[in-house]
């Protein structure tokens, strides 16, 4: 007899698909531990990597540094989804934890602006690009073998798996960070305490590559090749024809950029606008940031689940009307009650700024043999 989906949807995940998600899960926390550790660290990146003479243009330029990781991420996808297809899952997903890894390092180990200039924010966007790159072929090659290896009906609930990998690794670079600056007092870890979360994650890497030399081929792929079934040209088939762009289309405005906006404005602009706008101290943005974190983990295997019952299009549709519907909400209960004064301030004093022959330059420039404060925060204050 048939066995029906709520039966089999019921069934205890067996020891092998448990191996399974917990080395995907694993290499792909690291990754996103990696990508994660430069947000917690962007105040004091501002300083290190970046001409001094303005901070918050400074800060700027740090955040513009951390977006340029995203820039990339769909060329890594496209890059490595490619190889994944030719050479297989797990050959991929060694490549781009190494890539990751070892750029991380990287930045752990390089240089401030005071010891080589501008060739240090040059090569930390370099780094950068190269973790946005690795994580746009980790994500979509993990979420791609767990769905290879996962039964149809519980295809949601074990690929959500890899949804809470990316708050796990906010939670563990935000531990990371508080740990370090608790370790030390203020101008150490301002000296050279900042590489310490960099520099742990080469153990990080040794245990995810170690997990992975233990994963074995998907079964969908191996079955592919046998039957010389793999796509000769996937890159060409998905963008060259119009009945598969149509949907890489739809998904890319649709899904994609929803759970962009989804996990930007959750994790990252609420913490910058805490400490940056609202004024609370990063300690305790990072204490409640890691609350909400450790609240909101288990929804992630829920919905997952519920996905497998109900389907996934309603799901994430509702969950892009209740951001749009909260958010502004949430940011002044966030004024509220984090900085009642600029609340009051703001409705008091409204600012109107009026402003004519815009132009900007994002660095001061030496004039008349030394460095121009005044020259360069009229610039800015013009653009703005």
């Amino acid at each position: 007899m048939a066995t029906s989906l709520s039966e089999r949807s019921h069934r205890v995940v067996t020891r092998h698909e448990f191996t399974l998600i917990v080395a995907s899960s694993f290499g792909s926390l690291l990754e996103w531990y990696d990508f994660y550790i430069y947000a917690a660290l962007a105040g004091t990146f501002s300083t290190l990597f970046f001409p001094s003479g303005n901070e918050s243009v400074a800060f700027l330029a740090s955040l513009a540094t951390f977006g340029a990781g995203f820039l990339v991420r769909p060329l890594g996808a496209l890059f490595f989804g490619r190889l994944g297809d030719r050479i297989g899952r797990k050959y991929t997903f060694m490549a781009t934890i190494v890539l990751m890894g070892a750029a991380t390092v990287g930045v752990g180990l390089l240089p401030s602006f005071d010891k080589i200039g501008m060739l240090a924010p040059l090569l930390l966007v370099a780094l950068r690009l190269l973790q946005g790159f690795a994580l746009g072929g980790e994500t979509g090659g993990a979420a791609t073998y767990l769905a290879e290896h996962s039964p149809a009906d519980r295809r949601g609930f074990y690929t959500s798996s890899l949804q809470t990998t990316a708050t796990l690794g906010l939670l563990a670079s935000i531990a990371a960070v508080s740990v370090s600056r608790a370790a030390m007092d203020a101008a150490a870890f301002q000296s050279w305490g900042w590489r310490m979360p960099f520099l742990v994650s080469i153990v990080l890497l040794a245990i995810s590559v170690y997990l992975r030399t233990k994963l074995a081929e998907s079964p969908t792929f191996r079955e592919m090749k046998q039957t010389n079934r793999l796509s000769k040209s996937p890159i060409g088939e998905s963008f060259g024809r119009w009945d598969n762009l149509k949907y890489v289309l739809i998904m890319l405005f649709s899904t994609a950029s929803g759970v962009g906006v989804v996990f930007g404005t959750g994790h990252f602009y609420s913490m910058y606008f805490l400490q940056n706008t609202l004024k609370v101290a990063p300690n305790t943005v990072n204490l409640f940031l890691a609350i909400a974190l450790i609240a909101v983990f288990p929804f992630y295997l829920v919905f997952g689940w519920l996905s497998d019952r109900i389907g996934r299009k309603w799901i994430m549709m509702l969950a892009c009307l209740l951001l749009a519907a909260t958010t502004q909400p949430i940011f002044h209960a966030l004024t509220h009650y984090a900085n009642p004064q600029l609340e009051a301030f703001q409705k008091h004093a409204p600012v109107t700024v009026h402003a004519s022959d815009c132009r900007f330059t994002l660095f001061s420039a030496p004039v008349t043999g030394m460095r121009s404060h005044t020259f360069f925060s009229q610039r800015f204050w013009r653009f703005i």
